[in-house]
């Protein structure tokens, strides 16, 4: 983990949605490592493995703690973040990272519960943490809301995803106008192209025959074309530029998108 800045978020309750393996995993390390008290939140049993691994790594008196739902429904959602309040008391910053592209093909291929399902699964989750925490935070009248978006908006075999990211994109800017009476920021980073680990849960079915790996190939020459420095990004990579938004330093931040891609603006 490079660029740490220590104690940035000390104090602070940080809610981490999908901590359980890539990005949410490396942002929740990161706050945790400045000082967070962090809320680690997957639908994966994982998370409490993430959590207790955390909470042995984290700065002098940060906490991490795990939590299991499916944010793809307003109960589970809701749930999560009543479980958040009840272990911490209050939520200072909010992390939507839940999402991801299932199925990877042209748009004349997708079945039409396999579009719904894409929906549920990169939109609804953000929508709903974000109307779970709200009350809360106008309470409060302070707090982050920071959405994980994408450039994949402007991409290639994935047109339900890139409807999906797209609606957290103007989630984050129609939610930052009534918000900000309240003292309450909401940004988001568009992140795109990233190089991980192997994914320990499966976002979806492997690319069966030549035809699916084409499909699935194209986009991540797509991705890379696009991209100006040619490249796919770090888990560090995406993990800074959230935690930037999501602390302090960027108090007079509110309504924006910042495209994490090496120059490609989705």
């Amino acid at each position: 983990m490079s660029q740490v800045s220590p104690g940035r978020f000390a104090g602070k309750v940080v809610v981490v949605t999908g901590a359980a393996q890539g990005i949410g995993r490396a942002v929740a390390a990161r706050v945790a490592a400045e000082g967070a008290h962090t809320v680690l939140v997957d639908r994966a049993e994982l998370i409490h493995d993430v959590a207790a691994a955390l909470a042995g790594t984290s700065a002098d008196g940060a906490t991490a703690v795990g939590v299991t739902a499916d944010l793809e429904n307003y109960e589970g959602a809701g749930g999560a973040i009543e479980e958040a309040l009840g272990l911490r008391g209050r939520i200072d910053v909010l992390i939507n990272n839940v999402g991801g592209t299932i199925w990877a093909k042209p748009f004349e291929h997708y079945a039409p519960d396999e579009i719904t399902k894409e929906i549920q699964r990169s939109l609804f989750p953000t929508l709903w943490t974000c109307r779970a925490v709200l009350p809360h935070m106008i309470g409060q009248q302070s707090g982050v809301i920071v959405n994980v978006a994408s450039v994949a908006t402007r991409g290639v075999n994935r047109v339900p995803y890139a409807a999906a990211k797209g609606g957290v994109k103007a989630i984050t800017a129609a939610l930052a106008l009534e918000a900000a009476p309240h003292g309450i920021r909401v940004v988001a980073t568009a992140p795109g192209g990233t190089e991980a680990p192997p994914r320990k849960v499966a976002r979806g079915p492997q690319p069966e025959g030549d035809r699916e790996k084409a499909w699935y190939q194209q986009i991540v020459d797509q991705t890379i074309e696009s991209s100006l420095m040619k490249r796919y990004g770090t888990l560090d990579e995406q993990a800074g530029p959230i935690a930037f938004l999501a602390s302090d330093e960027a108090s007079y931040i509110t309504g924006s998108v910042l495209a994490v891609a090496g120059g490609d603006l989705g």
